[in-house]
């Protein structure tokens, strides 16, 4: 544990002096891009009530990865398995990507609310592969029935995301489910004051991480796997991974210089 705290200081040290840098170099241009751009403000910010400090923009930049980076993409991979097990759903979601966007730029974050059958897709994959099973534990406040069960207060609550039917892939009324911790069908989130604070942020990078990959790639198995062979098999852990990871051949389907960096 030491070794890896060790490893996570050098991480955070070289992320703070490359913010610094650009910073300096920009000097009155300056503007914030990032979060980490932000926190670093806030550390010099002379009027804030709770001071922060270096250690808690620390521990602020690893509950990021941790609780973001890893469900996002681990989101982002069932979508695309699920997709290319069924390809007419790429060809429904390509097409409103087309119509949305056109062929020559990319898709931006102002275009998501114009892609609906974009966010079908990716509330039904939250819905068939919870990211996770067990949401955090709650605690009964108050004696209360759930489901006709007596629930005595005190009493250490697991909700089971698992208890969702899965079946079929995209639902008859998506528009109606909501994310945000009011429809029991999905809960990806959590619900209440204890529901993730990063959802908003989580929903944006979903959306928009597979719209791009949609937008810019064509999706196929190597040419020895068959579509019915594509294992989803579920990993076991904290999240959901897939048991095997998706491999899967990609083909530009975009004007070539728009993958210029």
């Amino acid at each position: 544990m030491k070794a890896l705290m060790k490893k996570l200081d050098r991480f955070f040290d070289h992320v703070f002096d490359e913010h610094k840098r650009k910073k300096k170099e920009l000097s009155k241009d300056f503007v914030a891009r990032d979060m980490v751009d932000l926190l670093l403000q806030l550390v010099d910010d002379p009027d804030l009530n709770v001071k922060l400090t270096y250690d808690h923009i620390r521990g602020l930049i690893l509950d990021l990865i941790t609780g973001g980076t890893n469900t996002s993409a681990l989101t982002v991979e069932w979508a695309i398995s699920e997709l290319i097990k069924q390809p007419q759903l790429i060809g429904k979601a390509t097409e409103e990507l087309d119509r949305v966007t056109g062929r020559e730029r990319w898709v931006e974050e102002k275009d998501i609310p114009q892609l609906p059958y974009l966010d079908e897709i990716m509330k039904e994959t939250m819905r068939k592969h919870p990211i996770a099973p067990l949401l955090a534990p709650h605690l009964a406040m108050e004696d209360c029935k759930v489901a006709g069960h007596d629930i005595r207060k005190g009493t250490r609550v697991f909700v089971n995301t698992w208890s969702i039917g899965r079946d079929p892939f995209l639902w008859e009324q998506p528009e109606e489910i909501d994310v945000k911790g009011r429809s029991f069908e999905l809960l990806p989130f959590g619900a209440g004051r204890r529901m993730c604070l990063g959802y908003i942020l989580g929903l944006k990078m979903v959306q928009l991480s597979i719209a791009n990959l949609l937008q810019a790639f064509n999706w196929k198995l190597p040419d020895d796997t068959k579509v019915e062979d594509l294992s989803m098999e579920e990993g076991s852990g904290i999240s959901t991974p897939r048991k095997f990871p998706l491999v899967a051949v990609i083909e530009p389907r975009l004007l070539l210089h728009l993958y210029k960096i």
